[in-house]
This record gives structure tokens, C-alpha cells and sequence, in this order.
């Protein structure tokens, strides 16, 4: 039987190469550090998700 290699990603706010599998409880990230400062990014409108439908009368008037 061959061994499964271990699945390598880079966390996405520090960038460190870490093993991605279910022993990692703060995968994507590498540790809860990173974890909550992605998620106060967040929280803070840092990220943004465009928005293309059309605007409605409501968002004219606003």
C-alpha cells in the first residue's frame, strides 16, 4: 500500500505552509492567531464580495 502525502497549504494571512487535514482544528489557517484576525478583517468590511445584480428602486432612493 502507498502512503498518502500530506496535503500542503499556505495559510492565507501569514502565508506559512501548513498540512491540511483534520487534525488542524483552525484549517485553512495555521493557528487560531490567524484565524481571528481573518475573521476581524471581516468584520471590519477589509473584505468585500461585489455585488452585480441590478439596484432596485430602494437602493436609488438610498
Amino acid at each position: 500500500m502507498s502512503e498518502v502525502k500530506p496535503r500542503l497549504v499556505a495559510c492565507p494571512h501569514c502565508k506559512k505552509l501548513i498540512e491540511y487535514s483534520l487534525n488542524n482544528k483552525y484549517r485553512p489557517f495555521c493557528s487560531e492567531r490567524c484565524q481571528l484576525i481573518d475573521l476581524g478583517d471581516w468584520a471590519n468590511e477589509n473584505y468585500k464580495i461585489p455585488d452585480n445584480s441590478p439596484p432596485n428602486q430602494e437602493d436609488e432612493l438610498n
